[in-house]
């Protein structure tokens, strides 16, 4: 009985710490209302066809998790909210990209166990202003000891923003 009673809290409290993982530091939406003072425009769609879809899988290192990507755009503004692995769990992440440059990026969920310093604006100021040349940003993005996985997350999510605003104003 004493056994039992031991298994089964062992269980609870590991789906209590895997619940306590989860960090909502802004809601998408209040994100979206911030980016532009109010209420955000309207969401468009973008469909990638198969050679961005290429240029995604390369920038990701794997095939993208959706087939159509939601954005929002006024004026020269486009918002993204956009998830990639960690290490094992999703980054929800906002990337606001002006005039081909990442204004503002901002961790807005994040759920893995370990390396939650990428949410704080010491980190992720980082990318504010930076560009893509080619696939790659064009500065370096200093590391955090502990969080390796989820700081190049967080660069493959700048460059994906990037990257897709680009398609967008082509069209």
């Amino acid at each position: 009985m004493m056994r039992q009673i031991s298994i089964l809290t062992l269980l609870l409290a590991s789906v209590l710490v895997a619940e306590a993982a989860e960090r909502v530091y802004l809601e998408p939406e209040q994100f979206l209302r911030q980016t532009f003072r109010g209420e955000p425009p309207p969401p468009r769609t973008l469909w990638p066809d198969k050679g961005l879809r290429q240029q995604i899988t390369t920038l990701l290192g794997h095939p993208p998790s959706r087939l159509r990507f939601r954005y929002w755009r006024a004026g020269d503004r486009t918002a993204w909210i956009l998830e990639e692995i960690g290490k094992e769990r999703p980054i929800t992440t906002g990337v606001v990209v002006r005039a081909g440059r990442i204004e503002r990026l901002q961790v807005l969920i994040y759920r893995e166990s370990r390396g939650w310093e990428v949410s704080r604006p010491g980190f992720t100021d980082q990318f504010r202003g930076a560009s893509l040349q080619g696939l790659r940003l064009d500065r370096r993005i200093d590391g955090i000891s502990g969080a390796t996985l989820s700081v190049r997350a967080l660069g493959r999510l700048a460059r994906l923003a990037l990257l897709l605003t680009r398609e967008v104003e082509m069209k």
